[in-house]
């Protein structure tokens, strides 16, 4: 299985940087999720809530207020407000 790596930085710290396996944020036409082995993307992310699975199956949230994700070499870089 491939993996994905996520890290979730806003301006003040980095909230989170591990493996997951999936990943669902607030897009500008709506929200999407992406899995291990998703193509490169990359999008700008409105107000509402993320949320990921970590590999020992925690489920945790962030409401936030926007942002950008870059996805490529299964490498998630999320920078949120």
């Amino acid at each position: 299985m491939k993996e994905l790596h996520l890290s979730i930085v806003s301006p003040e710290k980095s909230i989170f940087d591990g493996d997951v396996k999936i990943v669902t944020l607030p897009g500008t036409i709506g929200s999407f999720s992406i899995l291990p082995g998703h193509a490169p993307i990359v999008s700008s992310l409105v107000a509402g809530t993320l949320s990921y699975i970590t590999m020992d199956d925690g489920e945790h949230s962030l409401d936030i207020q926007g942002g950008f994700i870059e996805l490529s070499d299964g490498i998630a870089s999320v920078c949120i407000s």
